[in-house]
């Protein structure tokens, strides 16, 4: 009998010598007795059992810096009927196998370790007594390759063992969220160990996850589907979407509660949606479409957990998003430079604005250009962001060529790369669209630490669902409250002027401190009228550089070549120093946008009413109850009488029914009903 426990090229490529030493003689037994370690097999050697011989061979080749592995065995036919023999040899014994070449299938090419080692231990099963033994028949310890340093074996595949409570832990990490490096930094802290001296490696820790989420992510996705419809069942207002693959499990899903769907009918005119960050649990892509609201807070529009991040999955998401949103589309879209998601946002969103993140851009600066540039690399950076902040496109180009030529970067691949999508990315190419504030740092690290909240909590896939909507609901009690105390703190006044008092009245102060800045820096600047209705205005200390203003009493209508209202909502020290010159002493009422003011109540959407007729109607008692606060606060009397008849009037307001939310714009495709 003839059995092989690895490769059959083992047979024909390992070739021992069974004459040498099949069957020991009285003097091999007796020398090997008399010169004997514990700790080095000899023949004669007896064990109790084959696994126990080999256990001792297998420790004895980890200290001598090689590992083994079962060979084959011989014997007769017949159960316990003549002698049975036992190979175990080192893990470079034999040759490559040579495979059968298959056109259709892509061969990996992975080099072996083997090269032909003739270190073998033979073991042979005799009975003592009556009793069976294995004793140590043929054992040889030569090998034809070097042997591995103590810190180096460990790292043999048969060494990197994952005990069974380790793999518990493993798991219970892998749950909350947290990544494998930081898993194995608290393995080692728990163990004792220096860094890198577990007994298995980073790899072997997402392999061991990776076949944990096959087991695990079916079922997952089931509880998913579950969670989501239980919140349906409790909230008609809470929306979600899913599809399926040809195998009946989950490919995409898509979520949004009613507070996000209330929300971007307000502020869901600039959006990013953020795809860059995994569910580390499960190895999912995660997108988040996030917004901020007039108090400059995040606000969360909805999530999609995606199998792919490719064309097909991204149409899906997006076309589930504007479902959400009963088919309105942002004006603009803040997204990581991905070019599926782009051709994607073209497709789906044609009439919204694209543009690519720039934190998510600068993130890349260090691994880009530091080795490249060196000790240029700061001085590059400033020169970057100087460009970067240019008003014009051409002032961007010509600065642009001229930074990649003093710093050398013309076949720079990442410059080359930024040249190309310059249009997605630099402000001279957005300053005409509005992105309310997102661009900005600050309004990044607001965002990213919005997202952090349920993403550092991780715990089952169906259990995220619940997770987020506890992170949104914290976050929108933590804003009320800010809210309340903004509207009560006093606002300090710096200018003086009419303008600047009435914006107060009128603005959160979220959005009044940047027009605050504006008005403060407009007595800085000089106003020229050209012609009829044509200003330039410029810098007092500054003779050329000046922007141009148009301002239309009949209409009210004020714009700047600098755009800034147009990008921000904001007027412009530009404009508002126009505005001075004409002795106008408040800012027309469509210059102090509905998303930037006071009056923060979302909508309950009615069904009679379709989303635009709706926001309209929001957008006109808004403006009403702003001119109500600036007219009222002009005489303690004014206040006295509107104070009555609000509260006479909310009292009406709040016994009408509020109707529950339709379903006649229940999606067709996979919804939650």
């Amino acid at each position: 009998m003839l059995e092989a426990y690895e490769d059959p090229s083992d047979q024909r490529s390992l070739s021992l010598d069974d004459t040498s030493s099949a069957e020991e003689s009285p003097e091999d037994t007796r020398l090997s007795l008399e010169t004997s370690n514990d700790a080095i097999p000899y023949i004669g050697q007896r064990f109790a059992t084959h696994d126990a011989a080999y256990e001792f061979y297998s420790e004895f080749a980890k200290r001598c810096g090689f590992s083994i592995r079962r060979h084959r065995t011989e014997g007769k036919d017949g159960v316990g009927k003549g002698l049975t023999r036992r190979y175990f040899v080192c893990h470079r014994a034999g040759n490559t196998p040579v495979k059968a070449s298959n056109d259709s299938k892509p061969q990996r090419n992975r080099k072996s370790s083997r090269c032909g080692c003739q270190a073998y231990l033979r073991i042979s099963k005799t009975m003592d007594m009556g009793v069976p033994e294995w004793r140590v028949t043929g054992f040889a310890n030569h090998h034809n390759h070097e042997l591995l340093e103590p810190n180096q074996v460990r790292f043999l595949p048969a060494y990197r063992t994952i005990s069974e409570s380790d793999k518990n832990k493993i798991f219970m990490y892998a749950k909350t969220g947290i990544s494998v490096q930081q898993m194995m930094r608290l393995l080692e802290l728990e163990k004792c160990v220096e860094p890198g001296y577990l007994p298995f490696t980073e790899k072997d820790v997402r392999n061991l996850l990776q076949s944990f989420r096959k087991v695990e992510h079916e079922d997952d996705s089931i509880d998913l589907l579950r969670m989501c419809k239980n919140i349906k069942d409790k909230d008609p207002n809470f929306r979600y979407e899913f599809i399926v693959d040809t195998n009946n499990k989950l490919e995409n899903i898509a979520w949004s509660y009613a507070s996000s769907i209330q929300a971007y009918e307000l502020f869901g005119d600039a959006v990013v949606f953020d795809t860059t960050h995994r569910l580390t649990a499960f190895d999912m892509p995660l997108g988040i479409w996030v917004g901020v609201n007039n108090y400059g807070m995040p606000c969360f529009f909805g999530c999609a957990l995606l199998r792919e991040e490719n064309m097909r999955s991204f149409s899906w998401a997006l076309k589930a998003f504007l479902n959400f949103m009963n088919g309105k589309a942002p004006q603009t879209i803040l997204t990581d430079q991905n070019m599926c998601l782009k051709e994607a946002i073209a497709m789906e969103m044609p009439n919204t604005k694209h543009a690519l993140c720039i934190w998510l851009i600068v993130a890349k600066f260090p691994s880009w250009f530091n080795a490249v540039l060196g000790e240029r690399y700061n001085e590059w950076k400033t020169e970057f962001y100087r460009i970067y902040n240019l008003e014009t496109v051409q002032e961007f180009e010509l600065g642009w060529r001229e930074m990649v030529s003093a710093f050398g970067l013309h076949t720079n691949r990442h410059i080359s790369t930024l040249s190309q999508l310059r249009e997605l990315w630099a402000l001279p190419y957005l300053r005409s669209h509005f992105f309310a504030g997102l661009t900005t740092t600050g309004q990044s690290k607001s965002i990213n630490a919005f997202i952090q909240r349920f993403l550092s909590a991780q715990t089952r896939l169906a259990h995220f669902v619940e997770q987020v909507a506890v992170a949104v609901d914290f976050k929108d009690q933590a804003g009320e409250q800010q809210t309340m105390q903004q509207n009560l703190q006093n606002i300090s006044l710096k200018t003086g002027a009419p303008m600047e008092s009435h914006a107060a009245t009128v603005l959160t102060p979220y959005a009044f401190c940047k027009l605050q800045d504006e008005l403060v820096m407009a007595a800085h600047y000089a106003s020229f009228q050209i012609e009829e209705g044509c200003f330039h205005v410029r810098h007092h200390t500054k003779l050329d550089g000046a922007h141009k203003v148009i301002w239309i009493p009949r209409d009210e209508l004020l714009t700047c070549s600098c755009h800034e209202f147009e990008f921000s909502g904001i007027l412009c020290r530009h404009a508002l120093r126009v505005l001075s010159t004409v002795n106008c002493f408040q800012i027309p009422d469509q210059y102090l946008p509905i998303r930037w003011r006071r009056v923060h109540a979302l909508p309950t959407k009615l069904i009679s009413s379709s989303p635009s007729e709706h926001a309209e109607k929001i957008q006109a008692l808004q403006s009403m109850v702003s001119s109500l606060v600036s007219e009222s606060a002009k005489s303690k009397e004014r206040l006295d009488i509107a104070a009555e008849q609000v509260s006479i009037l909310l009292s009406r307001i709040r016994e009408c029914p509020i109707p529950m939310q339709g379903t006649t714009r229940e999606a067709v495709h996979h919804k939650g009903h």
